[in-house]
């Protein structure tokens, strides 16, 4: 019997409950990624239900007889750090990272902050302020991270409010729209050559990190359009990358993933710039689970079906049983 299989005997007389939707932004993502978990739960004949959590998702939670959360919410309050705070406190395990590797993770300057501090290589960033003159703040991106650079929201996911400004007039209008709508953001160095992830599965001896995912847009870059719309990304797993740039990928993603205390599964982001150097951007602690995401893409290309995935993933709820 596979560690997997022994793990998942310990979930299987367990009330699961797939959290998915919320009131985040990635919202509409997270129920597709959800009904994929029901539909693999249910093939495989566990007993799981759909909650969408309101204000009293505790109520919800033991209305439905849950046992066990699946947590396949996307941004906001299932990925930072809120919703495995309350089911902490209530008592129920649950897939994936805890409260403090979510909140951290969820934050793109403090993960940057850390990984820099623990020597991954990270491109340069500043921190952009509402309180701060923005015209100031505007020629320091440009004087310490050049044109074109990228601006990010600081607690976003799957690239929401990301822009590309390549002049001075756009980068200005690209960090007053993120400080009028979040009062803070990032500004980072950009990165030319191949944008790559790395996905993580599994605990304790069976933590590993899947083949090198290579991303080629039909878009600018990998926004949020290309990220969900059909035809629109080309997803090549294995990477069409030197084998040794592809170790150095999966040996950095292992190392964020277990540095910043993610469990489970993770999602890291990268770039291979045209020297050869690998650059970590982020790391995702929910990762989308749709038909069209990375992580079930890059396992496909280790011989695991969407449904290995899912039950795997699951396994991580026995951490905390």
């Amino acid at each position: 019997m596979t560690q997997v299989q022994a793990l998942l005997d310990k979930l299987r007389s367990k009330r699961i409950g797939v959290l998915r939707g919320g009131q985040s932004g990635e919202r509409e993502v997270s129920l597709r990624s959800g009904q994929g978990v029901l539909d693999a739960l249910a093939r495989h004949g566990f007993e799981a239900v759909s909650i969408d959590p309101g204000l009293g998702l505790i109520g919800q939670l033991q209305e439905a007889g849950v046992e066990v959360a699946f947590n396949a919410l996307h941004g906001g309050a299932g990925e930072d750090g809120t919703i495995p705070a309350l089911l902490d406190y209530a008592g129920i395990p649950y897939t994936g990272s805890g409260m403090v590797a979510s909140a951290i993770t969820m934050n793109k300057l403090i993960t940057k902050r850390l990984m820099r501090a623990i020597g991954l290589p990270t491109p340069d960033f500043v921190h952009v302020r509402r309180e701060l003159d923005l015209a100031e703040q505007v020629n320091t991106v440009i004087s310490d991270l050049g044109l074109p650079a990228v601006t990010k929201p600081l607690s976003e996911g799957s690239s929401l409010g990301v822009s590309m400004p390549k002049d001075e007039a756009a980068l200005h209008e690209a960090l007053a729209e993120l400080l009028d709508k979040y009062g803070e953001a990032i500004g980072e160095r950009f990165c030319d050559g191949t944008e790559i992830t790395v996905g993580i599965l599994g605990v304790g001896e069976s933590l590993r990190a899947l083949p090198v995912l290579e991303l080629v847009p039909h878009t600018e870059f990998y926004d949020y359009q290309a990220k969900y719309t059909k035809g629109l990304t080309e997803l090549v797993a294995p990477a069409r990358i030197p084998a040794e740039a592809a170790r150095t990928a999966q040996e950095i993603a292992v190392r964020a993933h277990r540095e910043l205390g993610c469990v489970g599964i993770s999602r890291v982001d990268m770039h291979l710039d045209s020297a050869g150097q690998v650059w970590v951007h982020e790391l995702n602690s929910v990762p989308g689970l749709t038909e069209l995401s990375d992580v079930p893409a890059a396992a496909a290309a280790a011989g695991m079906s969407y449904d290995d995935v899912i039950l795997e993933i699951l396994t991580s709820a026995t951490t905390r049983m």
